[in-house]
């Protein structure tokens, strides 16, 4: 099972706002066995939205999308996602009585009514949080961009999802540079072309160093990895595996 995250507002690219989804979801979806392929990060134009959208979905097996579901004027992807599908969009019964358990009727604003305006045949995802729904639409997950909004829907869509198997993960620590170790884990990639070997360079106050994950669907592979790379990299320097968390 495949993925993309699909992170939507100009807050983003601006830099007045901090992404914190994109790990989070990545993360989140590893660890149930889906595989995340690519995550990222348009503004809030219709026709990159809509081109994103029918793009990524036709992709992978899940598209997840956060950002654009609040209730101002340039909170426009749900009606993207709409015109992506080629459905009309209108307010939900449904949705509109979860606003109206959180807001009475005098403060069920135009604006926050916006909220409820979902697409022609899409289901809801459950917002504890703040009760504005985000939406179910074929293989497509619109979620709050707000991250403690967003996290809470992510609980609550994982319910809903075919997930694989899960990767087998093995992080190794060097205080090595990474151009000594490139030739060697070059090497031992050839050997195992089921397993994905990445190096991830660093500095800290004990110098220069990388880190190298080795992921795999198949843990005897993966763990047969790791072994080759600490017997090779040892004579180099300082090497240890990382314990699990």
């Amino acid at each position: 099972m495949t993925a993309g995250v699909l992170v939507i507002g100009d807050e983003i690219l601006s830099g007045r706002t901090k992404d914190k989804n994109i790990g989070y979801i990545t993360e989140y979806l590893t660890n149930i066995g889906i595989d995340v392929r690519e995550a990222r990060v348009i503004p809030d134009d219709e026709g990159r939205i809509v081109g994103a959208v029918n793009e990524m979905r036709l992709a992978y097996s899940y598209l997840l999308t956060t950002g654009g579901i609040g209730p101002t004027h340039d909170d426009i992807t749900a009606d993207c996602v709409a015109k992506a599908f080629g459905v009309g969009i209108s307010e939900n019964d449904e949705a509109l009585a979860m606003l109206a358990s959180r807001f009475p009727q005098s403060e069920l604003t135009e604006a926050r009514r916006r909220m409820a305006r979902i697409p022609h045949g899409a289901l809801l995802i459950d917002n504890p949080v703040s009760k504005a729904p985000g939406i179910e639409i074929d293989n497509v997950f619109v979620m709050a961009g707000v991250p403690s909004i967003m996290q809470a829907m992510l609980d609550s869509v994982a319910k809903r999802l075919r997930t694989g198997t899960k990767l087998h993960v093995i992080t190794i620590e060097t205080r090595i540079r990474e151009g000594e170790i490139a030739s060697p884990l070059r090497k031992i990639q050839g050997n195992y072309s089921d397993v994905s070997i990445g190096s991830y360079p660093y500095y800290s106050d004990d110098g220069f160093g990388a880190n190298v994950v080795c992921r795999g669907l198949d843990p005897s592979r993966v763990e047969a990895a790791g072994a080759d790379i600490i017997e090779a990299l040892t004579p180099l320097g300082f090497v240890k595996r990382v314990p699990a968390e």
